[in-house]
């Protein structure tokens, strides 16, 4: 018997208007699982800061917004560069006033083993991950510690942080960047009222999934079967976890990770499998230096 489905879409933990009066700025807000946590917190009265490099996934994540009742600014935002974060944070503070929520999600991934991974698509992934993770984060707590001013941050991260992650090492490598710098931050800014958790999904299959990772072989196959809760997550469990972890009911939680998987990275078979390389789960050929 699978763990129980979770309330209908729109519901919430939290009080009506429990965000009222304040702003938040998610970046990677425009799909996935950023825009449905984008849209609770919308939900829940905030104003939400939805920040992209595409104009399209903008259009998406302001679409989704409006549609649950919320008010919504795009901005578009590089998080590699500094300056094109100092003016998001510039454009909403001008709109809004100083947002009191950071939800660092935007991210870049995709599956090759590590013989095959370019220089380049190492940096490129960590720089968005983990740099661009930390070059919000500092624009934002360093707005705030000036204003004497409470905030909260959540960083998306993985659960790889902890295990390490075949077939992603750059990825898994900035996700476990991530994880120490919320731990960091959150006792370097905890004097100044600024709270930093992490929240890692586990498996939350949606519409907006990239091809790289859709294309995964065997991805997606009986995803309900692959996970001890016997189902998979569902988006707004995930919205419903970073509402949470931002709101007054969470004050005194920081420097934490939460974990929504269903206990599914704990998991340990009595006998291990057959082990598969990485090379052959992704149906490549033999390695070569001339390829």
């Amino acid at each position: 018997m699978p763990l129980p489905e979770p309330p209908v879409l729109g519901s919430s933990a939290l009080p009506a208007g429990s965000f009222t009066g304040c702003s938040a700025v998610v970046t990677g807000g425009g799909t996935g699982l950023g825009k449905a946590i984008a849209v609770e917190f919308a939900r829940l009265g905030a104003s939400v800061c939805v920040a992209s490099r595409s104009a399209q996934h903008l259009s998406q994540g302001i679409a989704a917004i409006e549609d649950a009742g919320g008010k919504a600014l795009a901005v578009t935002c590089d998080i590699r560069d500094a300056q094109s974060v100092k003016e998001l944070f510039d454009t909403v503070e001008a709109e809004w006033g100083l947002p009191g929520i950071l939800v660092n999600n935007a991210a870049a991934n995709f599956p090759v083993p590590a013989e095959d991974m370019s220089p380049n698509g190492f940096r490129t992934v960590v720089d968005i991950v983990l740099n661009g993770t930390f070059t919000c984060s500092r624009e934002f707590g360093r707005r705030h510690i000036a204003n004497g001013s409470a905030a909260s941050i959540v960083n998306i991260g993985a659960s790889y942080a902890w295990t390490g992650g075949p077939g992603f090492a750059h990825s898994a490598a900035a996700k476990a960047g991530v994880k120490n710098l919320t731990e960091t931050l959150a006792v370097e800014w905890g004097p100044y009222g600024i709270r930093v958790n992490g929240l890692v999904p586990g498996l939350f299959p949606h519409e907006d999934e990239v091809e790289a990772i859709r294309g995964v072989p065997g991805r997606h196959v009986d995803d309900e079967a692959r996970c001890p809760a016997g189902r998979a997550g569902r988006p707004r469990e995930l919205g419903w976890a970073a509402t949470f972890l931002c709101s007054p009911f969470a004050s005194y939680i920081s420097g934490h990770t939460l974990v929504v998987d269903g206990a599914n990275w704990q998991r340990r078979s009595l006998t291990q499998p057959a082990f598969v390389p990485v090379r052959e789960q992704m149906g490549r050929g033999a390695f070569s230096l001339e390829a």
